[in-house]
C-alpha cells in the first residue's frame, strides 16, 4: 500500500499509523498488553506487600533502634499514612507528569526509599523514608490498574484485571509470612532490599513498553487548596484508625483531635474540589451510578478482607502457636485458589452479569467465615483448608467483576480518577477493618473471659476437681503443694483466657463474612453488570 497520502504518525481506530519508506505500518498498541500488567502489578504487589511485611520484624528493629512500640509504630503508620494521600492524586499526577514518567519515577523513588530503609541506624531515618516509600508506592495502585485496563483490548480486560487483582489479593495475605521467613533467614533490613532487584526489573519494564495516555491533558494549574486539605482529611483519618486503639479511642483528647481535622477537612475538600475548574480529585464523576455504589462496597471489601486477614494470623500464631512460616503454609492454598478464580473470571467474567457473580463470591466468603468460626482450639491444619480455600474461591467471584462493573459507566479520561477512588475506599476500608477487629477482639476476650469465670468460681465442683487434678500432677513433677497450687491455678487461669478468645474471634470471623453481605443492596443501583454495558 502506498503511503502518500497518509500522515507519518497518526491514529486510526486505536492502532498507531507510521510511515516506513513507502508501505504503512500498523502498530498494534495491544501487543505489548502482557509484559505491562507483569510489570505494573508486580509495583502493586511490591507496594501492597511493605504494607504488612514490617510487622512481623517489628521486634527486631525495636531491639536494633533502641525503640519502644509506640515509637517503631510509626515505621507502619507513616507508611500507610503517605499512601493512602497519594492514591487520590494519582490520576492528576499522572496527566501532570505524563503516565510513563510518573510510574517509573514513582517506582525507582520506591526502590531508593526501600534501599535507605534497610540501611537505616536510628528511628528517625528509618520512619523518614518510608514516608517517601509510601509516596512513591502511591502510584502503583491506581494508576498501575488505569495503565492495564488501558493497555488491554475491551475483550480481554477482564484477564488485565485479573492479574492486577491477583496481586492485589495475594500481597497483603502472604506479607506477613514472607516478612517471618526473611527475618528469620537473613535479617530485617532484608525486607526493604529484597524490593529493590524486584523494582528496578519492573521500573525498567514500564519504561520500555508504557504508553503515556493519548487522552491525558495536563493541567495548567496546581490545585494547592486541594492538596493541603487532602493531606489533612486523608492523613487524619489515617493517623486516628492506626492508634485509635492504643489510645483507647474517643476517651483521648488527640484521637478527638484528629476526628475534628479529618472531617473539617473532608467537607473543605469536597467544597473546593466541586468549585475549581482543574480539581485534584474529580468528585463529579460519582454521580456515576456504577461507580459511587461501586466504591462504597469496596469500601465494605475493604473492611472484610484485610479485618479477617488481619485476626486469621493472629488466631494461629497466639492460640495454636504456629510460626509465620507454618502460617503461611495454611494460608496459601486458599491464596492459590484467589488466584485461579480470578484467572477464570478474567477469561469468561466479561461475558456475564457481574452482579450474581459478586452474589455467590459474597456467600461464599459468609460460608468461609462461618466455617472458620467454629474452629477449636484442637484444630489441625487441614481443618483450614477448605474454610479458606472458599475464602479465596469467594474472593476470586469479587475482586475482578466488581472492578470491571464499577468503572464500566466511565469514558476513557475519567478511568483513573474511578480507579484512584476505588482503591482509595478499598484502602481505607482496610485501615477501618483492622482498627475495628483489633477493638472488638480486645473487648471481646475481656467478655468473654467474664461470662466464662462466672462459672469457675471457688465453690464450683468441676473448677475445684480440675484443679486438684492439675495440681497433684505438678507435684508428681516435684513441686511443693503450695507452689503446685499456684500454678494450677494460673494453668486454669489461661485455659480460661485461651477458650475466651477462640470464642471472640469465632464472633469476629462472623462478623467479616455479614458485614460484606449487608453491601449487597448497593448493587440494585447500578445500571448495568458487564463489563462491555455503559451505564
Amino acid at each position: 500500500m502506498a503511503a502518500t497520502a497518509v500522515e507519518p504518525s497518526a491514529l486510526v481506530g486505536g492502532s498507531v499509523l507510521r510511515r516506513s519508506k513507502s508501505v504503512v505500518v500498523i502498530d498494534d498498541p495491544y501487543k505489548n498488553r502482557y509484559l505491562i500488567a507483569i510489570a505494573v502489578t508486580l509495583a502493586a504487589v511490591l507496594e501492597l506487600v511493605d504494607t504488612s511485611i514490617v510487622n512481623v520484624a517489628i521486634p527486631h528493629m525495636m531491639g536494633t533502634l533502641g525503640a519502644t512500640l509506640d515509637e517503631i509504630a510509626w515505621v507502619s503508620t507513616s507508611y500507610i499514612i503517605a499512601n493512602v494521600i497519594v492514591i487520590p492524586m494519582s490520576s492528576w499526577l499522572s496527566s501532570f507528569f505524563g503516565r510513563r514518567r510518573y510510574l517509573t519515577g514513582s517506582i525507582l523513588l520506591f526502590v531508593v526509599a526501600s534501599f535507605f530503609c534497610g540501611a537505616a541506624t536510628s528511628l528517625m531515618g528509618l520512619v523518614f523514608w518510608r514516608v517517601v516509600q509510601g509516596l512513591g508506592g502511591g502510584a502503583l495502585l491506581s494508576t498501575a490498574q488505569t495503565t492495564i485496563f488501558e493497555s488491554f483490548p475491551p475483550e480481554e480486560r477482564g484477564i488485565g484485571q485479573a492479574i492486577f487483582g491477583m496481586g492485589v489479593m495475594v500481597g497483603p495475605t502472604l506479607g506477613p509470612t514472607l516478612g517471618g521467613y526473611i527475618v528469620d533467614a537473613y535479617a530485617w533490613p532484608w525486607i526493604f532490599y529484597i524490593n529493590v532487584p524486584l523494582g528496578i526489573a519492573a521500573a525498567w519494564l514500564v519504561s520500555t513498553y508504557v504508553r503515556n495516555a493519548a487522552h491525558q491533558k495536563r493541567s495548567a494549574t496546581i490545585d494547592i487548596p486541594g492538596i493541603v486539605l487532602l493531606t489533612l482529611a486523608v492523613g487524619a483519618l489515617q493517623w486516628m484508625l492506626e492508634r485509635g486503639e492504643r489510645l483507647d479511642w474517643f476517651d483521648s483528647p488527640f484521637i478527638m483531635l484528629l476526628a475534628a481535622v479529618s472531617a473539617l477537612s473532608a467537607v473543605l475538600l469536597v467544597w473546593r474540589e466541586l468549585t475549581t475548574d482543574e480539581p485534584i480529585i474529580n468528585f463529579r464523576i460519582l454521580k456515576s451510578r456504577q461507580l459511587a455504589p461501586g466504591v462504597v462496597f469496596a469500601a465494605f471489601m475493604g473492611v472484610a478482607l484485610y479485618g479477617s486477614v488481619f485476626i486469621l494470623p493472629v488466631f494461629l500464631q497466639q492460640l495454636h502457636g504456629y510460626t509465620a512460616w507454618q502460617t503461611g503454609q495454611v494460608i496459601l492454598p486458599g491464596a492459590l485458589a484467589s488466584a485461579f478464580t480470578m484467572a477464570v473470571m478474567g477469561r469468561f467474567g466479561g461475558k456475564l452479569d457481574a452482579r450474581p457473580l459478586i452474589v455467590t463470591g459474597s456467600f461464599l466468603f459468609l460460608i468461609s467465615m462461618w466455617l472458620l468460626s467454629r474452629i477449636t482450639l484442637d484444630a489441625g491444619q487441614d481443618e483450614f483448608f477448605w474454610p479458606l480455600i472458599l475464602r479465596g474461591v469467594g474472593l476470586g467471584f469479587l475482586f475482578v467483576p466488581l472492578t470491571n462493573a464499577t468503572i464500566a459507566g466511565l469514558p476513557v479520561q475519567q478511568i483513573g480518577q474511578g480507579t484512584g477512588m476505588f482503591n482509595l475506599m478499598r484502602q481505607l476500608g482496610g485501615s477501618l477493618g483492622i482498627a475495628i477487629m483489633a477493638t472488638m477482639l480486645s473487648r471481646l476476650v475481656k467478655v468473654q473471659k467474664a461470662v466464662l469465670t462466672e462459672h469457675v468460681g471457688a465453690y464450683d465442683a468441676n473448677a475445684l476437681d480440675r484443679v486438684a487434678v492439675l495440681t497433684r500432677g505438678l507435684i508428681a513433677r516435684g513441686m511443693d503443694a503450695i507452689t503446685a497450687k499456684q500454678q494450677a491455678l494460673l494453668i486454669l487461669d489461661h485455659q480460661i483466657s485461651a477458650q475466651a478468645s477462640v470464642l471472640a474471634f469465632s464472633r469476629l470471623y462472623l462478623v467479616s463474612g455479614l458485614l460484606l453481605v449487608s453491601a449487597l443492596p448497593l448493587l440494585l443501583i447500578w445500571r448495568v453488570g458487564r463489563i462491555g454495558d455503559r451505564g
